[in-house]
């Protein structure tokens, strides 16, 4: 019932739980102690990510139905639990949880405002019956082992929906572009110095093998985090669990999922580190710093114009400078490196949340979960950003060719002829000279067909000796 209020006052109602009574938004499905962490934690004003909240609401769900099946919970009311959780991951309901993500550590203050809303919507569904959110709700289980279960299924979710499948798309661009860039030859470059030649394609054909290697990293993030909490309740014992709960609600997880979700053969373990968590983030990162390096690369071969090596042309997408006219900037890429910045930086704050394992429980859940959320999501975003708006239309300029021929390092091909110390000495003189390593073998006698052979740069960009596969 609403209390009272002066004109312009936003009405309330009286809602009571273990503590006492406490005032609630009229309109609010959530009850008294959701409104108690309202009030306790006005830190950031951000609350927990949707992606959390549909794993958490998932959780409800399989719970109610595992319940159901163990004969803990009659029918009328589980199926009423089942369909409002339904409802509640489906996101109609975000709005009513308003818990900021500094809160406690443990996250109970969002497990309660789950079963609260889930109660809240459920009884309504059965005309107004009494669903308790603790005695039915929350039955068989903890704050304590949900939540951490919801951190590392919403994760698990988010790399198979979105992450995996932003990176097999980029890995495919990556290999398209090795396959139109591999006629062109062009000087490889070692310490940023001039090396060997090497083919624009190999080096793209690298770029796509490190996404590769990234799509399976990934895999494995998610697997890592497939293995749950879930039956411990409040300590890892499973004190007020059915012997049978974890592993049917972990069934149900599976098949509402579709990822195989499989309880922990120790529970001690899993909920009190963030183990699998950092385990995970661990991926993420070597993904990011992947992506950095493909980045980073693109952005170092497109310098110029005209100053620069200027060997990529990468597309114009916004004018760079508000007092240079014509500048364009590599702004997709600087876009890509600040959220890998921003990833580094959320592995930091996983791998520290460890800080907060102590005993039989890790209090640092809430946080952990929103740094992998913004991870997952950051690291999608940019990689299908990049693909789009850079890599699929970057195209290859004539200048790499062009300064093959000046490339000092085509002494390397020499050196199987003449010896180290020779070819050395022609590098440095051609240095000093601004000649080419062709004219000054010429001058020292080796025959025009043979240098063909030692210095076409094609043949450089495969293994072999003295000017052609296996030697020649």
């Amino acid at each position: 019932m609403s209390t009272d209020t002066p004109a312009g006052t936003p009405a309330t109602r009286i809602e009571r739980d273990s503590m006492g009574e406490m005032e609630v938004p009229a309109d609010a499905l959530y009850g008294a102690s959701t409104q108690r962490a309202v009030l306790n934690f006005p830190i950031s004003g951000q609350p927990l990510p949707r992606r959390f909240l549909r794993a958490l609401a998932l959780v409800k769900l399989a719970a109610a139905e595992t319940n159901e099946g163990l004969g803990l919970l009659e029918p009328a009311k589980a199926q009423a639990i089942a369909a409002a959780a339904r409802d509640v991951a489906g996101g109609g309901y975000d709005a009513h949880f308003p818990i900021d993500v500094y809160q406690t550590g443990s996250g109970t203050s969002t497990n309660t405002n789950m079963n609260e809303v889930i109660s809240h919507l459920a009884s309504a569904r059965l005309g107004g019956a009494k669903v308790h959110p603790n005695d039915d709700v929350n039955k068989c289980q903890s704050s304590n082992d949900t939540i951490p279960t919801a951190l590392q299924l919403s994760a698990a979710l988010a790399i198979e929906e979105e992450l995996i499948p932003a990176l097999i798309d980029l890995q495919e661009a990556l290999a398209a572009k090795a396959d139109e860039f591999w006629p062109i030859v062009k000087t490889g470059r070692t310490h940023l110095q001039d090396a060997t030649p090497i083919r624009l394609g190999q080096e793209f054909a690298g770029y796509a093998g490190q996404v590769e290697e990234a799509i399976r990293r990934a895999q494995a993030a998610r697997d890592e985090l497939l293995v749950v909490p879930l039956g411990g309740t409040a300590v890892g014992t499973g004190i007020n669990a059915h012997q049978e709960y974890a592993a049917r609600a972990c069934g149900r997880l599976s098949e509402l999922t579709g990822l195989l979700v499989r309880e922990t053969n120790n529970h001690f373990h899993a909920q009190a580190t963030l183990d699998a968590a950092i385990a995970a983030h661990g991926g993420l990162r070597a993904i990011a710093l992947g992506l950095w390096k493909i980045a980073s690369d693109v952005r170092l071969m497109g310098m110029g114009p005209r100053a620069g090596i200027a060997e990529l042309a990468l597309p114009e997408t916004q004018p760079g400078s508000s007092i240079m006219p014509g500048k364009v900037n590599p702004v997709i890429v600087e876009s890509l490196t600040m959220v890998v910045a921003r990833v580094i930086g959320n592995d930091a704050t996983v791998a520290f949340g460890q800080t907060g394992s102590f005993l039989e429980l890790n209090v640092m859940l809430p946080v952990t979960a929103l740094a992998m959320l913004e991870s997952i999501a950051l690291l999608a975003a940019s990689a299908r950003n990049f693909r789009v708006k850079l890599v699929e239309g970057v195209q290859a300029t004539a200048r790499g060719p062009q300064l093959v021929e000046q490339g000092l390092m085509l002494a390397t091909a020499l050196a199987p002829e003449i010896g180290y110390d020779a070819a050395a000495a022609m590098a440095k003189e051609g240095f000093k000279s601004g000649r080419t390593i062709r004219e000054l073998a010429l001058e020292k006698g080796i025959a025009p067909d043979r240098l063909d052979e030692l210095l076409d740069p094609a043949k450089m960009t495969e293994p072999g000796l003295g000017g052609g596969p296996g030697g020649g």
